[in-house]
């Protein structure tokens, strides 16, 4: 197995015992790093502590956008954090919009959300960090239009889902996707993977999200970045060592991170 990076993925939601044993099997598994996003107040200070005790795990702060608003202070005190651990963090993120909390609670005020994102992407461009989008069909162009708003091109969207529209909008623009494992089973996210560039992929779990297929019934683990990569190869017609390569400097670049 050649080296790659999860660029997804909620440590503070997995069980202490599992995250410790998860962690400890990154080695064998060639996962070189980690991109760990934050949920709230509470998951910044706990991916921070984590960051701060193993380098492998690289800090995004921000907050989930399928959940109730935050109130002020705490999106000031978010907002601190950003600022104090600026040249420690990767991104901001996890942030975005409210998709399938629109879907069960049709009362909830999108224009809420839209102004709570765009106070994470002006952070992000002022302190030229990428951000991490939760943004989804219909809510990617909203996203879009923002970032094309303030001439932002560093804007990862993590297990993305939408339009034909929105997918060569995005690739115009530069705009990089993720892809999870379910890309082994699921035929829509199969057909992204044929119509988007290689050089604007990346991979990632969202663990502990859990999947189906051959990882049913298994706790989410970044060796399953492993059979995407294969996934990836087969789709693109090219060599599993090509995937790793592009893949892992994709991921590098995009988040000015060091190789391990």
């Amino acid at each position: 197995m050649k080296p790659i990076i999860d660029t997804h993925i909620h440590l503070d939601m997995y069980e202490e015992s599992f995250r410790d044993q998860m962690l400890s099997e990154l080695d064998l598994y060639s996962i070189t790093q980690l991109i760990a996003v934050s949920n709230d107040l509470h998951s910044c200070l706990r991916t921070l502590t984590w960051s701060m005790e193993d380098q492998r795990i690289k800090p995004a702060l921000g907050f989930h956008p399928e959940q109730s608003l935050p109130t002020n202070q705490e999106i000031e005190q978010i907002t601190d954090l950003i600022h104090r651990y600026a040249n420690h963090m990767v991104a901001i993120g996890e942030v975005g919009l409210p998709y399938y909390t629109r879907k069960k609670n049709p009362g909830v005020i999108l224009s809420l959300y839209v102004e709570l994102l765009e106070h994470f992407l002006l952070l992000a461009k002022e302190l030229d960090k990428p951000v991490v989008l939760h943004a989804i069909y219909e809510d990617a162009d909203l996203v879009c239009d923002l970032l094309e708003k303030h001439e932002m091109t560093r804007a990862h969207f993590h297990w993305f889902k939408g339009s034909a529209t929105t997918i060569d909008r995005m690739k115009e623009n530069g705009y990089f996707i993720s892809i999870t494992p379910d890309c082994v089973y699921e035929k829509e996210v199969q057909s992204l993977i044929r119509n988007y560039p290689l050089d604007q992929l990346m991979v990632e779990t969202d663990g502990p999200w859990p999947f189906e297929g051959p990882f049913k019934g298994k706790i989410t683990h970044p060796k399953m970045i492993h059979d995407s990569v294969e996934k990836i190869s087969e789709l693109k017609g090219l060599p599993a060592e090509n995937i790793y390569n592009q893949l892992y400097k994709n991921t590098i670049d995009f988040y000015k991170i060091d190789s391990f």
